[in-house]
């Protein structure tokens, strides 16, 4: 497939990247924003409402990105612009704590039944970070295994071998990290119990914890395999290693009580992010009472943040687990069905062209991978064919809708995704599919 001359006019966006590559690396602030593996300039967007975004140039797409995962109720929520509004007005931060934190911790808690306690931070790589150090602090033990393909932010002793950004790039290993923390970090095979076991005999007694997306979304969306989440848990509890689930991305997406809900699987520990906070900066890490009981100021692992619970972020944070709350028992069913009719019309139209893909789904999150193999894991979800995905990319811009600007991130989509919206995007994808394939 090869990528069609655009006919959008995206004349401001250009301008917009050549400027800011003056002041900012790449004219980028996060790396998988800047188009690199599916070409072209980036979209610089002026506002965002419902499903839909619109870039600077006046262009409207159906949004399949949303905001990489917390949009689960669409951009600029009524009930999340009044509360965010309603907070500012008594300040943006204290530095103390706040009625609100309780509140938000609460619904947490009472949403993820696994998590007795939680500590509010301010980003995924916080939450991820900080629970693999408590699981260090709590077991006395140095080494963690993480998974192939697994992204858990950019953590030194994460950035080992890690999936999207880094995948993109082939650079598994970044620069800047060093030897010493390398050297802790155990890499496994995504979907591969044996391998795991194979880690842990040979570093038995010497493992705090096994960290691992239970749904895969920085390779493309992977679950996964019968068997595998549940073999981890065995081997965690044979060995007394803690399991991290990190739903940063499936935490409350895939169900109320995340993807450890879905597939009945509890780990000791659970890092949280995105929905959380509504769209603000915000992320979370919580678990059993007798290990957050080793976090300080009540226990000897330190971590801190000054703006840790910020009002605006528990105030958006509230207004959104407060809807999942009251909608639990229908929202989820709604996700589902919209993920099976859209999955379900897009093999239709990739059948009929008669082209090679792999189509995976999890609740409000799925991929789209051009390859004939199954994908399980990174080796597998290498196989996709990215010049492929870039003109698909490229030729769904042109039909109006927005999609992971990579072949190595999941799509995400929102409670007011409807007939209207798949409709729109399943055409779209005839005409897109059939343009690249011509």
């Amino acid at each position: 497939m090869e990528v069609a001359p655009s006919t959008l006019n995206t004349e401001r966006s250009r301008r917009f990247y050549e400027h800011a590559q003056h002041a900012i690396p790449g004219g980028v602030n996060s790396p998988a924003r800047a188009f690199k593996s599916v070409g072209g300039t980036p979209l610089f967007i002026e506002k965002a409402e419902g499903v839909h975004l619109t870039d600077v140039d006046g262009n409207r797409y159906v949004d399949y990105v949303g905001s990489w995962g917390p949009m689960l109720f669409g951009h600029a929520h009524p009930d999340v612009v009044q509360a965010v509004q309603d907070s500012a007005t008594r300040s943006t931060s204290f530095g103390a704590p706040t009625e609100i934190e309780i509140e938000v911790a609460e619904l947490v808690c009472d949403l993820v039944p696994s998590i007795e306690k939680v500590r509010m931070v301010n980003s995924g790589t916080e939450a991820t970070m900080s629970a693999a150090r408590l699981a260090r602090g709590y077991t006395g033990r140095d080494k963690i295994i993480k998974f192939q393909g697994n992204y858990h932010g950019h953590g030194d002793f994460f950035l080992i071998a890690a999936g999207s950004g880094p995948m993109t790039f082939s650079e598994p290993d970044s620069p800047g990290v060093t030897e010493g923390n390398a050297k802790d970090t155990l890499l496994a095979r995504y979907n591969d119990i044996e391998h795991v076991r194979q880690l842990v005999d040979a570093n038995r007694g010497e493992i705090a914890c096994i960290i691992v997306e239970p749904i895969a979304g920085n390779m493309g969306c992977i679950p996964p395999e019968p068997g595998f989440l549940e073999g981890l848990r065995a081997v965690c509890d044979a060995e007394d290693i803690v399991l991290i689930f990190d739903e940063v991305m499936t935490g409350f997406r895939v169900a109320a009580g995340g993807a450890q809900e879905r597939f009945g699987v509890i780990p000791d520990l659970t890092c949280l992010g995105k929905i959380i906070g509504g769209g603000l900066p915000v992320g979370a890490y919580g678990g059993k009472a007798e290990i957050m009981d080793y976090v300080s100021p009540v226990g000897p692992v330190y971590q801190a943040g000054t703006l840790s619970g910020n009002p605006l972020a528990m105030s958006a944070g509230r207004a959104v687990l407060s809807k999942i709350a009251e909608q639990k028992d229908t929202l989820y069913d709604q996700l589902e069905a919209y993920s099976k009719a859209l999955a379900e019309g897009t093999q239709e139209t990739l059948d009929a062209l008669e082209l090679d893909y792999y189509l995976t789904r999890e609740g409000a999150m799925g991929s789209l991978f051009f390859t004939d193999q199954k994908v399980v894991d990174q080796e597998t979800a290498q196989t996709s064919d990215t010049d492929a995905y870039a003109a698909y990319f490229h030729a769904m811009l042109e039909e109006g809708i927005y999609l992971p600007p990579s072949q190595f991130e999941a799509y995400f989509f929102s409670a007011l995704h409807g007939e209207d919206e798949l409709e729109q995007t399943l055409t779209a994808q005839r005409r897109a599919l059939e343009r690249v394939h011509s």
